[in-house]
């Protein structure tokens, strides 16, 4: 039987990728801490096997033994958050990743996945972005995730470790994270919008993103698995190619006549986000199938329905 490890396998991400994981028949071991405090919630699936560890613990080699694919997930993973304490996210996005290849190097496993991020264009590339513009970091979140990028291509270079990098362009969808003023945008509206009150848009609102369903990035994921070799070393766009400001958002959210209020801008974010996917549907013939307006007008339908 297949074995899979998934770091960070109970926040929203990993934990979708792990229950698909179960339901394609592998077996699936998870590593989380369990630290991420956006979460709402932590999950679980019953057929997985779970570790309550850091990656960051020199103690967890032993959990990478026959392992034949690695998705890494766990991070330090929002922006304002790493202004404020870049020591731990370089603690974890930089050592944690480095750990997580060294084992999957010494435990002879096939391949590693490592999901990064689209801040690593920031605001000197045009949209929409490519994987060969260079990098612009303008935070140390982005520095730390662009860092874990170049060991795993040096994993592969050096040491013929197989890694596939995704930079993921904001990630929606169900168990998003609602918690705390940096919560990611799409499940914060519908909450705020939910317990009517207005929501809160960072600086004017008319910065856009690519939002992208996180059932097109397990998608992704799993594709990654038996990429032909040509994928490995190299980075991924994985986002929708379309993108919406958020005074857009808000509109959708709300069906247009929603209350919202303007807070102040934040540092260290990029204006505009798009992605240009040409790379990931060619080489690992994957592409996005969920549109972000339709999601939305079908989760409002089935909260006045009592159905979520």
């Amino acid at each position: 039987m297949t074995k899979i490890l998934v770091t960070g396998g109970c926040g929203f991400i990993g934990s979708h990728v792990v229950d698909r994981c179960v339901d394609l028949g592998y077996e699936v071991v998870v590593i989380d801490d369990e630290s991420a405090t956006c979460n709402d919630n932590f999950y679980y699936n019953d057929k997985a096997n779970y570790h309550k560890v850091s990656i960051t613990f020199n103690n967890i080699e032993n959990l990478f033994k026959n392992v034949d694919y690695v998705f890494h997930l766990a991070a330090e993973s929002r922006i304002q958050p790493a202004l404020e304490n870049p020591e731990l996210a370089i603690k974890t996005n930089v050592l944690g990743t480095c750990r997580v290849l060294q084992y999957s190097l010494q435990n002879d496993v096939k391949r590693v996945i490592y999901s990064s991020t689209s801040s690593a264009y920031g605001l000197a590339n045009p949209t929409p972005s490519r994987e060969d513009m260079k990098k612009d970091c303008l935070n140390p979140y982005s520095i730390t995730k662009t860092a874990g990028e170049e060991f795993a291509r040096m994993y592969y270079n050096l040491y013929g470790l197989e890694t596939i990098t995704f930079r993921y362009f904001n990630v929606y969808g169900e168990r998003q994270p609602t918690k705390g003023q940096y919560a990611p945008v799409v499940g914060l509206f519908q909450k705020q919008y939910s317990e009517e009150r207005p929501m809160t848009v960072v600086g004017d609102g008319l910065q856009t993103r690519d939002y992208t369903h996180v059932s097109d990035v397990v998608e992704a994921n799993i594709k990654a698995i038996t990429a032909p070799k040509e994928a490995c070393g190299e980075l991924f766009n994985i986002g929708t190619g379309n993108s919406y400001s958020v005074l857009d958002l808000v509109k959708m959210v709300g069906g247009g006549t929603a209350d919202h209020i303007h807070i102040p801008p934040r540092k260290g974010e990029a204006r505009h986000t798009k992605a240009d996917i040409t790379k990931a549907k060619n080489i690992l013939k994957w592409k996005p199938s969920v549109d972000l307006n339709n999601w939305i007008t079908t989760k409002a339908v089935e909260l006045t329905k009592g159905n979520v």
